[in-house]
């Protein structure tokens, strides 16, 4: 959503002279984000930081919106509304493609890349009382299957769908957003739910503590076809002890985080998001645990599927990133 207010030609004039902003205009960017416990949420409020540190001299006011997630995202900046967006890294590729929840609205040729961030494990938690040791073990359970919108639950009916189940083969297919599922196991409202998320997240530290909920591993065939045919999926383990009640390793596989935007955000205003993330990157490291591994030469490439933005091109070839 490309807002611009003009300050006029003698407010212009002499904010040029007293903080080198070479244009007459200030641009407001929008980053769409997830669930306001959610590790995106997070990630949109860094990059906005850092963005806005900085705003006086390149004049763009960065801020952050709650969203429903990466389907929602992508969809809004096809729409124009949004000029950022976070999504999964699967969920980019759809997209761009005009496959799986996106093949009736068409490619969004527009679509393009920024970087990645931080793996995002899809994570299955289930309450401690629930009898379930694995993600079968759900069939004719209550279960929380993600909201409309959401990566999550564009994954969820992607996984369902290979293991030719329907939302029929649970007793309740709940449809409540990322902030409401981990209450509604503790309340004894669902048997479990689905998440993609990067860890730790506090969206399952929550039900771990609380209510001693346990994470279920997502393994076996048909996870294994998933990931050799997809090269947006990667098997993964969620470390034990960081939650509280799993001591143990859980084994699933999932996406990375993306960060997109539509063509049409200027290259400028692209350029100047980008060197704010990497000319601060440990500070960007610093502001959520997700991000304490990430390397700057793999967000480049790893999970990007659409092309690259110009802007984030023009930087990434100045730090030698790209050829």
């Amino acid at each position: 959503m490309k807002r611009i207010i003009g300050l006029g030609i003698a407010a212009a004039f002499g904010a040029a002279l007293s903080t080198g902003v070479a244009s007459a205009q200030q641009q407001f960017v929008t980053i769409g984000t997830g669930g306001v416990t959610g590790v995106y949420y997070a990630a949109g409020g860094a990059i906005c930081r850092l963005l806005n540190k900085d705003r006086k001299t390149h004049g763009i006011r960065c801020s952050v919106e709650s969203t429903g997630g990466s389907a929602y995202n992508v969809n809004t900046i096809k729409e124009g509304e949004l000029d950022f967006g976070m999504a999964q890294s699967d969920v980019q590729y759809n997209a761009y493609k005009g496959a799986e929840q996106f093949k009736d609205g068409g490619a969004h040729s527009d679509l393009r890349a920024v970087f990645s961030v931080h793996p995002e494990p899809f994570t299955v938690v289930a309450h401690p009382n629930a009898g379930v040791t694995k993600f079968e073990d759900f069939k004719g359970k209550r279960f929380n299957v993600g909201n409309p919108g959401s990566g999550t639950r564009a994954s969820m009916e992607r996984l369902l769908s290979a293991m030719d189940w329907t939302l029929a083969d649970f007793s309740l297919a709940s449809e409540l957003k990322a902030d409401e599922h981990g209450p509604a196991v503790c309340d004894g409202k669902i048997d479990g739910f689905f998440y993609g998320v990067g860890h730790p997240s506090a969206n399952i530290q929550d039900p771990t503590t609380t209510c001693g909920a346990k994470l279920v591993p997502l393994t076996g065939e048909v996870v294994d076809k998933l990931v050799a045919d997809n090269p947006y999926y990667a098997k993964v383990a969620i470390p034990g002890g960081l939650y509280n009640a799993n001591p143990d390793d859980t084994e699933t596989f999932g996406v990375l985080a993306t960060l997109v935007a539509s063509a049409n955000v200027p290259e400028e205003s692209v350029y100047q998001l980008v060197k704010a993330v990497f000319d601060n990157f440990d500070e960007f490291k610093s502001l959520h645990p997700a991000f304490a591994n990430l390397e700057p030469e793999k967000m480049v490439t790893d999970g990007n599927s659409a092309p690259l933005h110009p802007g984030a091109e023009k930087y990434y070839k100045e730090k030698g990133w790209l050829k």
